[in-house]
């Protein structure tokens, strides 16, 4: 068993202090904090304190997106004279309505994007525990998931202020452009003008680290101790930042989790894709212009709408996504090695043992059922492929090993290769861990699920995933601390875990995140291996 945290204890001693202080000071001076103003490179901001931790949210790095800015690069904010609020959310961008008709979706509260939808969206929201522009703390920059068509930076899991207080950083969660606002390309049907307009929901993200850069210090950040992780398509949002030319720079540690992007879209597969969507809009390929004009909510609506045709014929939805644009991407993210950029961030990669149980709802599968199962992605060699599943873990439903099947072949099977391309590739070191810890929900039925991280790698055990106990505020703590070292130093080692080596491709050293967090070599290797040996058409 690890030792408790000393990180957190320093920290929490300093919050309570901090608050001390506050409360012993003057009413005058106390409400003159309660309201702290930062003076940005735009204009003065005024913030709102609680409990040692000062927050600014829906602070705009972008102009609106509306109108002509629709599909265009992000544009700047303009100045503004006097003092505006930062005391309440920003847009969202638009987005289908999330639901609670499923118990997963209840219990990760995708529902809750609070502020609603609209294109003025491109702001984001700061948690710190100083205003001192001399602290220089570690600033984590925390990209949400979703993909690249859902969520927000104003939503449940994206709360930064237990990690501010227990991390001792400013953490900052980003807005940006999503699904047909953010990735529609129009290059090959409106010309050099839209060149770029496959990937400017990306672009909204550098604009936002170019935000960090010029103004964190004086929100008691330092500006070369950036550290941009995510989890899913927040994940799949770093991985994609770190092949970004205009990125470069701009942050100086990255994590991902349970999002390994290796490729990204073609112009040529987009272009169908927003023919269908201008053909669902009435709206002539020649005329790309009035797709600036539509209503958000008419554009969403028939981007949502196709979306939903294709489920209905049993079809992966034809989403929104980066590109290959040759402008703001110039290359696939992780294909064919790793990108030049990344050789001297130093990176974080993780995966959860059973995501893939978020997507599957059959709780009562049958061991034949999971045979059958296998038997699709294994062929013939399905009963041995079943029989090592079950070596490894006897006592797990079919349905969790269902989905662990699912996940080797998926999210496991793009970290390592990531991995395996970003130590290869020397440079800066890269640490990966295995997130095996279940999650307690409707006594333990996901598993180690897609998502169960989140929360708790901001030290925040709020959420129905993980549930206000003992062992989740244990397992906060011990992921938490490792991303608050990263932030700090570009290494997660720290006295709440134990030792965590480098990954390398000899030895595949990994932290298992668990009751029993450890260091383990090659974890799972036999399963690893097997599949790499079967071969489907």
């Amino acid at each position: 068993m690890p030792p408790k945290s000393g990180l957190s204890r320093r920290l929490f001693m300093g919050a309570g202090a901090t608050l001390l202080g506050s409360s012993l000071v003057s009413g005058r001076a106390w409400a003159a904090d309660l309201f702290p103003v930062v003076e940005t490179a735009n204009g003065k901001l005024r913030g709102a304190t609680a409990a040692g931790i000062s927050v600014f949210k829906g602070v705009h790095y972008g102009a609106s997106t509306a109108g002509d800015n629709r599909f265009m690069p992000p544009q700047p904010v303009e100045k503004w004279a006097g003092i505006r609020n930062a005391l309440s959310f920003g847009d969202v961008s638009p987005q289908a309505t999330g639901s609670r008709a499923y118990e997963y979706a209840d219990l990760i509260v995708f529902d809750r994007q609070p502020a609603g939808p609209g294109e003025d969206c491109l702001s984001l929201n700061v948690w710190t525990p100083s205003l001192d522009q001399q602290s220089s703390k570690p600033v984590i920059v925390v990209l949400h998931g979703g993909g690249f068509y859902a969520g927000s930076g104003n939503s449940f899991g994206m709360d930064g202020e237990a990690m501010a207080r227990f991390a001792d950083s400013v953490v900052i969660s980003v807005n940006h452009r999503l699904g047909a606002f953010g990735f529609t390309y129009l290059g090959q049907l409106g010309g050099e003008r839209y060149a770029g307009s496959g990937s400017v929901g990306m672009q909204d993200i550098v604009a936002a680290l170019k935000w960090v850069k010029e103004n964190v210090a004086q929100f008691g950040g330092d500006p070369n101790r950036v550290l941009v992780y995510g989890q899913s398509g927040g994940g799949a949002k770093t991985s994609t930042l770190l092949a970004m030319p205009s990125a470069k720079g701009l942050f100086h540690r990255a994590g991902v989790m349970s999002g390994s992007m290796l490729t990204a879209g073609s112009p040529e597969r987009a272009t169908e894709n927003t023919v269908r969507l201008m053909k669902a809009l009435d709206i002539p390929t020649s005329d790309v212009e009035r797709l600036q004009a539509v209503p958000f909510t008419t554009l969403l609506e028939a981007q949502t709408k196709l979306e939903l045709a294709d489920r209905a014929k049993g079809e992966a939805p034809r989403a929104f996504g980066p590109i290959v644009d040759d402008v703001a991407i110039p290359r696939h993210p992780w294909s064919p090695d790793a990108p030049p950029q990344a050789h001297d961030v130093p990176m974080i990669i993780s995966t959860a043992l059973d995501e893939r149980t978020y997507r599957m709802s059959n709780y009562d599968l049958s061991e034949e059922g999971l045979l059958k199962f296998i038997r699709k992605r294994a062929g013939d060699k399905a009963e041995e492929v079943l029989a090592l599943y079950r070596a490894e873990d006897a006592d797990s439903t079919p349905f969790i090993i269902q989905a662990r099947v699912d996940t080797d072949l998926g999210f496991r099977k793009a970290a390592f290769r990531q991995a395996e391309l970003k130590a290869r590739a020397g440079g800066a070191p890269v640490w990966a861990y295995l997130w095996t810890w279940p999650s307690p929900a409707f006594d333990g039925r996901y598993g180690a699920v897609h998502g169960i991280d989140v929360g708790l790698s901001l030290y925040s055990i709020r959420g129905g995933l993980t549930g206000a106990q003992a062992d989740s505020k244990l397992m906060a703590e011990r992921i938490s601390s490792a991303w608050a070292a990263f932030a700090a130093t570009g290494d997660p080692n720290n006295e709440a875990l134990p030792q965590w080596d480098a990954y390398e491709p000899t030895k595949r050293s990994t932290m298992i995140f668990d009751m029993d967090t450890r260091q383990a070599y090659d974890p799972r290797a036999e399963i690893r291996e097997m599949w790499q040996g079967i071969k489907m058409d």
